[in-house]
Order: C-alpha cells, then structure tokens, then sequence
C-alpha cells in the first residue's frame, strides 16, 4: 500500500531524483527505521525517522553495494546517489525493482526452492564480511544466547519458561554451519515476483546477517507456509523448524546485532503474545 507523501519527505525525495515524472510520489508503508518515497519504475528513496537510524544509513547502504555485486540471479536495489542529510534526516535513492510481493500464505515450493539455494550458495567476499555482523551465541553476555537465556526467558510467565529453555536447548544442540548469506527478512512485500512467478527481486536487506541459511528458509516458511520449504532439503527443513521453535524466528534480529536488548520488556510481550497465539 501506499499514500501521498507529505511535503517534508517529497521534498527530500525530489532532491535526491529531480527527474522523475511530477506527481509521481507515493509513500510506501513501512517500518520504524525509514519513510520509503516511491517513484514508481524509476527509484525509491530511502528517509530515515531517526537520528540512529542516520548514523546506520552509511553502513546500510555499503550492505547493498556489497549485495548487488554478489551474482544474485534476481534484483535488488542499488545505491543510485550518495547518503545525503538533510538536518538530522539521512537519504538515499535506490533502483526501483518490478514485481510484486505474495500475500500471507501464498508461494509456489518450485519459486522459493531456487531463491533459498540462490542466497546460500553466494560467495562470502570480503565486501560482505565487512558490512555484515555475524552472530555468536555466546559473547561476554551479548550473545544471542546470552540474551535469550539471561534476559528473556526468566522474564516469561512461569507457564513458558521450561518448554522454551527446552527448545532452546535443541537449538543450541545444533550443528553449526559454515555462515553464509542470510537476508534476514524474506517475507510479505520484501521478495518480488514477475508475471511468470519466478523471484523478480529481493528488497530491504538491512536485516541481513552471516548465519544459517536455514534463517532465511524459516522466515519463508513462517509467512508463506511450511509448504513452501517442499523444494528444498531435509536438513534445511529441519534446521529451521529448530529455529523457529524457541521464540520465533522472527524476533531473532533484535538478539543477533551483538547489542544489549534496549526494550526488554517489549521483546518479552512480543515473544509472549507469539507463545500464546501458536499454543
């Protein structure tokens, strides 16, 4: 979905795209971090609501170049200026990728099969090792187990807490792998389809981390449905049913930067209300 764009970001927009055609602008909908001014087939402009968010943009950006060069065989969006300011508002232009994305549910096994295998089998440059973080279990207490095991779940209701240390046993038992490519955020709008039904292109990789593929797999899976994962490995489909079970997939991210949860009470809600809803 989108809406008009109100005139503080249009005219960020239009300084960092001067050509595209006027009356064009749309506002994306999008998350807590960036306003999204699309120009729909030319660019879309990334505006950052925040000031830490201006500091990231750089880093961000560096994410995409990185990305772009690594032979994916879809789309995804490239630097088209430089990180710009304005005040305490950050910008950049990126290149507009067709395609649309599936609704919650929706997916074809024979279309993700490829894109999971596609994003595992990239070479990890030394581009990517420099902008991507790769996550530690343990890390002085700021591993993502760490966080997990010390903050979150002696903070969950008396009811949850021995099935999660439970399952979170079971993914501590597992194997590691060597790390590669994981976006971090495959689903809803963020992977994009042509006509034909095959992947057209993958946007907003400001989640995406050095792990386990099986990361990615278990994030199609929880949007589109575990069917999805038909195409791909046994051991892929296992290893992210691991990853999911604990707290979600999905709320993983927020212990993955190698920083200390700033809202842990939040993460705690969030992951409660995913434990109550899955039963």
């Amino acid at each position: 979905m989108s809406r008009p764009v109100p005139a503080d970001l249009l005219e960020i927009a239009e300084a960092l795209v001067p050509d595209a055609p006027p009356g064009s602008a749309r506002l994306a909908e999008h998350g807590n971090m960036h306003h999204v001014v699309l120009f729909p087939g030319v660019a879309a402009v990334r505006i950052t609501r925040r000031p830490d968010a201006a500091a990231e943009l750089p880093r961000r950006v560096g994410i995409l170049r990185a990305v772009a060069a690594a032979g994916l065989p879809f789309a995804v969006p490239e630097p088209l200026t430089a990180v710009t300011t304005f005040g305490e508002r950050a910008a950049v232009a990126v290149s507009w990728i067709d395609g649309a994305g599936l609704p919650e549910g929706a997916g074809d096994p024979a279309a993700f099969g490829p894109l999971l295998e596609a994003l595992r089998e990239v070479e990890v440059s030394p581009e990517l090792q420099a902008v991507l973080h790769r996550p530690r279990r343990y890390a002085g207490g700021s591993g993502w187990a760490d966080i997990l095991t010390g903050e979150v779940v002696p903070r969950l209701p008396a009811k949850w807490r021995d099935a999660v240390r439970q399952r979170l046993d079971t993914l501590l038992a597992l194997e590691e792998v060597p790390a590669r490519l994981v976006h971090g955020d495959l689903g809803g709008g963020n992977v994009h389809f042509g006509e034909d039904g095959k992947p057209a292109g993958v946007l907003d990789w400001d989640l995406a981390i050095l792990s386990d593929p099986a990361i990615d797999a278990a994030l199609v899976a929880t949007w589109h449905g575990w069917d999805v994962l038909g195409a791909t490995d046994e051991e892929t489909r296992r290893r992210a049913r691991i990853w999911n079970d604990a707290v979600g997939v999905e709320h993983l991210h927020a212990v993955f930067t190698g920083r200390p949860l700033s809202h842990v009470e939040g993460f705690v809600r969030a992951v409660v209300a995913w434990l109550e809803e899955r039963g």
